[in-house]
């Protein structure tokens, strides 16, 4: 462990901080799964860097353009704003294997999280990595971190499949608060 390296927590986007909307392109669809402005205030004063990482493969398919998408991602910047969150880094991969190949950023792959690591100065072991897909938090398993599951989005879906030393909890503000009792995080 590098002393000037912090801990994140890596938080998914569609489903686990914001509400499911199956390929959302526009703006007007963001909406935040209640309570998860709370959490991520909760985490930041434990002195967590806060990253959304996120799969964006509609990109790939024709879906949704590069720019719809970063709209998207600004009105969620803008809206986590106004309740007072400012995430440290959002990373997103735009591919789909079957249409642009494999790639290195796709979740559950670690390109994105390393990514932020260099970016961000994070010490990935002792990160933690939140979503409401398994994919979401196997890079905790390569990367030495924790993972925690939510029920939100897919998550209920997925919790049967989830690794047996996941846990698995209701929402965002129940993963923070299971993330701070477990936290050994020097505050800033």
């Amino acid at each position: 462990m590098t002393p000037d390296l912090r801990p994140a927590v890596f938080v998914d986007r569609d489903g686990t901080l914001m509400v499911e909307r199956h390929y959302l392109s526009h703006p007007d669809g963001v909406a935040l799964v209640p309570g998860a402005e709370a959490a991520l205030r909760v985490l930041k004063e434990a002195g967590y860097v806060l990253v959304v990482v996120t799969n964006q493969s509609g990109i790939a398919r024709g879906i949704y353009t590069l720019e719809e998408y970063h709209a998207v991602a600004e009105r969620l910047d803008l809206v986590l704003g106004a309740a007072g969150v400012v995430i440290d880094g959002t990373y997103f991969c735009p591919h789909h294997p079957d249409i642009t190949g494999p790639c290195r950023c796709r979740k559950p792959d670690t390109g994105m999280y390393l990514q932020a690591a260099e970016e961000l100065g994070v010490d990935l072991a002792r990160s933690w990595y939140v979503g409401d897909k398994v994919t979401d938090v196997l890079p905790a398993l390569e990367l030495g971190g924790r993972g925690v599951l939510v029920r939100t989005g897919y998550g209920r879906e997925q919790e049967t499949i989830a690794p047996e030393h996941i846990p698995v909890v209701d929402d965002l503000g129940a993963a923070a608060r299971l993330i701070v009792e477990a936290s050994t995080v020097p505050r800033r």
